[in-house]
């Protein structure tokens, strides 16, 4: 336990592939929970997908309760409160299996067992965890979160929902109006924020609509009818004087900003493991759909067009997936080394899940861009059929869309990885400095014209990266040095900072989990070498365009050169006959 990783460490150090955790790797439990969700979704969900996109929000809800009789809405809270207190892995994996069919019930599901839930068992006294969880975790009552308000979305602060302490001390009364409200329809826990009298910040309450004294002091309206996720019940929420004891401040007062902000840290990386089924069931559909689809005579799978689409798709799905188990094991490894210094569960999976805030953000922008990606080439392959609600990719690539847009959009949280990490390393928690420095006295010397022995599996790949790491170290330094405590209104610079950011973390991922678990000839290696190759390119990109934007001079030509021998190949490979190689594996044997 001793070599735990740090949050956002991986860009300053070098990872071994023993270090981290993939698929590949779980144990018998964890396959009999994957087994069951995904039998329980082909049998209850797949057949009535229709149901979903009609808006049969009731369908939805008695989806939920059959989850919740198999125990799958309560993985994460503790057995002491009614759930399977399961691991950090598991519960990803749960996510993970039972999001992919239809993003009506993943965002059910998501709401529920996520923001509805987790704030109740991170920050809840223990009574209000002996009252709420229970209920929650069995499925008999259901959860929602109510932040976002018509004048607050990624501001959550600036609400203007109001609570006050009654006269006597024993009550808050609640004033104002909540939107975007997923499950609000058929909740009956809502965990709430307000400002008391004039705070400054937000604080946290949950209540029970069942027990409100003045069941009309909580009023709803329509159902929002969206894009996608049909059949997710979402709507405004209004509280009108709704009174509710003074113990159910969840929390500490002025501290809502906090309970918001940890869980949608959860909520980020949980909605990068909803994307995964999607991208796998998304990438299946294409290949039995090539397969059987004829044009000239011949299956469309034999076309070189279709099959570098489904290559690149197969290597998405891998990328993917290699990102999202390995931080959730580490975030899992974390929390088993604060409960076994002595924290408690509670305060060790806060500080577990925050010290991985950075990669909870690069997973989120990452796989949901690429689910929508996925999705969008996958009507490209059905052609004309794809965009056809008979096919299944059409309610794919609505129900994806949201993915980029909830948990803090996808600029929000590519803004606020960087930024995070800045502020890490302006405390002293992460040494970016060092190395940084340490990229311009190299840029300043000669460099080696050795051909490196890149021999060994994965070696050549693996120094790439190292050098991708000072490529980011390079041009954000200077970046920051420039304009120091200004950098925040920079957008444009740190968007192109964090896809750089971006590409390294999920590129390293894929290469590591081929290297820990494959051979040099296998499909797997062949996905991660594709994988890192387009990352160069798009890196290269991001960098170019920060370098020419900011620096001038000698200054420029020294990074623009930098950045020419951090992203150089010794030896190419060829992208063409890793594509197919990938693509005819996939097309053999019939799905991912």
């Amino acid at each position: 336990m001793g070599n735990i990783t740090k949050g956002g460490e991986f860009l300053i150090k070098e990872v071994p592939a023993n270090e981290i955790f993939s698929l590949e790797e779980l144990n018998e439990e964890q396959k009999m929970l994957r087994d069951s969700a995904k039998e329980v979704i082909d049998r209850e969900v797949v057949p009535q997908k229709e149901r979903f996109e009609k808006k049969d929000y009731a369908f939805t809800e008695e989806v939920m309760r059959k989850l919740g009789e198999m125990g799958m809405l309560g993985i994460a809270v503790p057995e002491e409160y009614g759930g399977l207190g399961m691991g950090f892995v598991t519960t990803m994996l749960a996510c993970d299996y039972l999001s992919g069919a239809t993003g009506s019930l993943a965002t059910a599901y998501g709401a529920h067992t996520g923001i509805g839930t987790l704030p109740i068992v991170l920050y809840g006294t223990e009574e209000q965890k002996k009252k709420y969880l229970p209920d929650l975790a069995g499925g008999t009552k259901f959860g929602a979160y109510c932040l976002t308000e018509p004048d607050a979305g990624s501001d959550a602060n600036s609400g203007k929902t109001r609570a006050k302490l009654s006269e006597d001390g024993k009550h808050y009364i609640i004033n104002g109006q909540k939107m975007w409200i997923s499950n609000a329809g058929f909740a009956d826990t809502f965990t709430l924020f307000a400002k008391i009298d004039d705070d400054k910040n937000i604080t946290g309450f949950v209540i029970n609509r069942s027990e409100l004294e003045n069941p009309d002091s909580l009023t709803f309206g329509e159902e929002e009818h969206k894009l996608g996720i049909r059949a997710s019940s979402t709507r405004q929420v209004f509280f009108n004087d709704m009174k509710i004891p003074a113990e159910n401040l969840l929390g500490e007062r002025n501290n809502g900003f906090k309970i918001a902000l940890n869980a949608l840290n959860v909520g980020r990386i949980k909605l990068a493991a909803a994307c995964l089924d999607a991208q796998r069931r998304i990438l299946n559909h294409s290949i039995q759909y090539s397969n059987e689809r004829k044009q000239f005579g011949v299956s469309i799978s034999t076309f070189g067009a279709i099959r570098k689409k489904i290559a690149e798709m197969a290597t998405g799905t891998f990328v993917s997936e290699a990102g999202s188990y390995r931080a959730a094991k580490d975030i899992q490894d974390k929390i088993d080394e604060l409960v076994a210094g002595g924290l408690d569960h509670q305060a060790a999976e806060l500080k577990g899940v925050e010290e991985f805030a950075v990669e909870c953000s690069i997973l989120k922008v990452f796989v949901s861009d690429l689910a929508q990606h996925t999705a969008d080439e996958g009507i490209q392959v059905y052609g004309g059929m794809g965009f056809s609600e008979d096919t299944p990719m059409e309610s794919a690539w609505r129900d994806s869309r949201i993915s980029r847009i909830y948990e803090g959009t996808n600029e929000i949280n590519r803004l606020l990885s960087v930024g995070m990490l800045i502020k890490r390393a302006m405390k002293g928690e992460l040494d970016l400095l060092s190395p940084a420095m340490a990229i311009s006295k190299e840029l300043m010397g000669i460099p080696s014209f050795d051909v490196p022995d890149y021999s060994a599996f994965m070696s050549e790949e693996k120094a790439l990266i190292a050098n991708l790491k000072k490529v980011f170290l390079m041009v954000s330094g200077a970046a920051l040095q420039k304009y120091m405590m200004e950098i925040e209104k920079q957008q444009h610079l740190l968007l192109n900072a964090s896809e750089i950011l971006n590409q390294i973390y999920m590129a390293e991922s894929a290469v590591l989990r081929a290297e820990k678990h494959f051979s040099p000839d296998s499909v797997e290696a062949a996905m991660a070498q594709l994988n890192l190759y387009k990352a160069v390119e798009k890196i290269i990109s991001a960098a170019k365009e920060g370098i020419v934007s900011f620096a001038e001079g000698d200054e420029q030509r020294m990074m623009l050169s930098g950045l020419r021998r951090f992203t150089k190949y010794t030896n190419h490979p060829n992208v063409v006959a890793m594509t197919e190689k990938i693509a005819a594996h996939y097309i053999e044997k019939g799905n991912y």
